[in-house]
């Protein structure tokens, strides 16, 4: 009787370990997402609160503005509300099992778009205190992964 030898890095090699992976990130992803837009209307609590970043939408945006100087005025609150949207749409669309490449690539687009106006107007500690740039590499991970054939369970 032959006995096969399991190595703990082979694990990392299955099917499905390549899809709870991919599975734990877009929830991941996703919870973020949504969660930031819930506090831009209060769901985690009014503004002020511990552990509530804007509380509502006047606060997210003046923070809004804070990273967008460039911005004329009068654009900053549709441009806020076009994030907004996105963020709430990718954030549902991440956990739909539709077109995940080009979700996790748009998301992937949009993290690096807020990593780079925190980056420029805040400087480099606060997006990276706050993984933006993790999420966003998170996400283009997850676009390409989700692109690739997967290696089966019988594979080493």
């Amino acid at each position: 009787m032959e006995m096969t030898r399991f190595h703990p890095s082979t694990i990392f090699q299955t099917r499905s370990f390549h899809l709870a992976a991919q599975w734990f990130l877009r929830v991941a992803l996703s919870v973020a997402f949504l969660s930031a837009v819930a506090d831009r209307f209060g769901l985690w609590g009014a503004p002020g609160a511990p552990g509530v970043a804007w509380g509502d939408w006047p606060h997210f945006l003046q923070y809004f503005s804070q990273l967008n100087p460039w911005l004329p005025t009068t654009l900053r609150p549709p441009v806020a509300g076009i994030a907004t949207v996105a963020e709430a749409l990718l954030g549902v669309g991440l956990l739909l099992p539709w077109r995940t490449a080009w979700t996790a690539a748009a998301s992937g687009a949009l993290l690096t778009s807020f990593a780079l106006a925190m980056t420029f107007v805040l400087g480099p500690k606060v997006p990276l205190d706050y993984s933006v740039w993790s999420a966003a590499g998170g996400a283009f991970l997850l676009a390409a992964a989700s692109g690739k054939p997967q290696p089966t369970d019988d594979q080493n």
